[in-house]
């Protein structure tokens, strides 16, 4: 269904509250799994109630003048009002305006959510105008199906369109560009391509990435799926809140050489540069939306594989912006394309030979009320009707960035989708 087609559908949602939900993926559909998930909390969607597709440069303000269309036709019904029921769409946007990936809002025909001790089950379906008893459309018959997970399988990466020696010199033409320029963080990515057996069970690999990196968003949409640690934004109640990564070092092989890893990660010229690069941006563009808007100093963010420099960002909504308002302005970030923006992504498209797909998109969700969280989709693959996956990962290039360490940088940030597919 297009955006268009959109603003004369209306749909009923009815959310009510269940008990005894532990495990959600179950409720998710084996090769096109909703996800939404993390520290064991969030929802899985199953069935497409309706689906919003976008493109180009005006996807984000589209999908956002779609949904606000889509929310005032919607009857729901919600005796739960926790964030997440009622009226729901899962989200994931192309990285670049020329980019060929669909950008799409799915609602599901059904939703299993658990927010702390609250489960629920929300189902969708459309209202037929030309009918006299609107309930006549209703999903409410409809019960949600949990299935075991479908056998175990292998997943064999090669290199992609970027190989190793290539995405080396194009940091090192990415240095140069920066020397030579008014350009001073340009992010690269490198991709590694592979199939996945016919028929393959997704849910396996997002268990997997859910109980491995239980403090990122675990997500996926559309076939782009993985655990991502950057929250892009969260609007929830007139309020908004970001995390801001960029600046990486690999985990130290023993407790001590662990904290010394983190330790010279806060005192690191290269770091430091790059991590106030992504600050600023995210700063500079939810300023004009916000009040009372406050950073913390950076720290150190572990992950299983890395450490990461960490800004949070809150503020106080002020002109009504929605979630998909926020992504709109915030999108691209420097921790994604560099800084200055144009300069930056006028270097990605020089250097990177590929088109980046939805990786380093926002992916997401909103609700009714235009609130919703949305991370930066990182640690992702997208995996194709045909069976094809293609796994992402990107380093932030500074004046002084070393070849052959951003190309150790990117293996280990390969590693969470590398590995639950091994």
């Amino acid at each position: 269904m297009t955006a268009t087609e959109s603003r004369v559908r209306a749909l009923r949602i009815e959310t009510t509250p269940v008990d005894g939900i532990r495990s959600l993926l179950f409720f998710a559909e084996q090769r096109s799994p909703l996800m939404w998930m993390r520290r064991g909390e969030g929802f899985v969607g199953a069935g497409e109630a309706l689906r919003l597709e976008f493109s180009g440069p005006t996807r984000f303000t589209d999908a956002a003048a779609a949904w606000a269309d889509v929310a005032r036709l919607a009857q729901v019904h919600d005796t739960v009002g926790l964030p997440g029921t009622g009226l729901v769409a899962f989200g994931t946007f192309g990285f670049s305006d020329e980019s060929a990936a669909t950008s799409v809002l799915i609602v599901p025909e059904i939703i299993v959510g658990r927010r702390g001790s609250h489960s629920w089950v929300t189902r969708v379906s459309g209202i037929d105008a030309d009918a006299v008893d609107a309930d006549a459309t209703s999903a409410a018959g409809r019960e949600p199906v949990a299935t075991a997970f479908g056998d175990d399988y292998r997943v064999t990466f090669r290199p992609g369109e970027l190989p190793p020696s290539d995405f080396m010199a194009a940091v090192a033409s990415a240095v140069r560009h920066i020397a030579a320029s008014d350009a001073r963080k340009v992010v690269l990515a490198r991709d590694l391509v592979g199939s996945v057996p016919p028929g393959s069970d997704l849910r396996r690999v997002l268990a997997e990435l859910a109980l491995g990196y239980p403090d990122c968003w675990t997500f996926s949409v559309d076939g782009m799926l993985g655990s991502s640690p950057e929250t892009l934004v969260r609007s929830e109640a007139g309020t908004v809140s970001a995390r801001v990564l960029a600046g990486t070092a690999p985990r130290g092989r023993d407790a001590v050489a662990d904290e010394k890893v983190a330790s010279g990660l806060t005192r690191s010229p290269k770091d430091l540069a790059e991590h106030g690069y992504a600050v600023q941006s995210v700063l500079a563009t939810l300023g004009p939306h916000t009040t009372r808007l406050q950073n913390s100093h950076p720290f150190t963010l572990q992950l299983p594989n890395l450490w990461h420099l960490a800004t949070d960002v809150e503020g106080v909504l002020h002109d009504g912006s929605t979630a998909l308002d926020l992504v709109a302005a915030m999108h691209p970030t420097a921790a994604v394309a560099g800084t200055p923006t144009e300069a930056a992504l006028a270097i990605i498209g020089e250097l990177e030979p590929f088109d980046r797909g939805r990786y380093a998109g926002p992916v997401g969700w909103i609700d009714a009320n235009g609130d919703g969280e949305w991370a930066i989709a990182l640690r992702c693959a997208q995996v194709g009707d045909d069976d094809s996956i293609r796994a992402y990962a990107g380093c932030g290039i500074v004046v002084d960035s070393v070849p052959a360490e951003e190309l150790a940088e990117s293996r280990i940030k390969f590693r969470p989708i590398v590995e639950v597919f091994a």
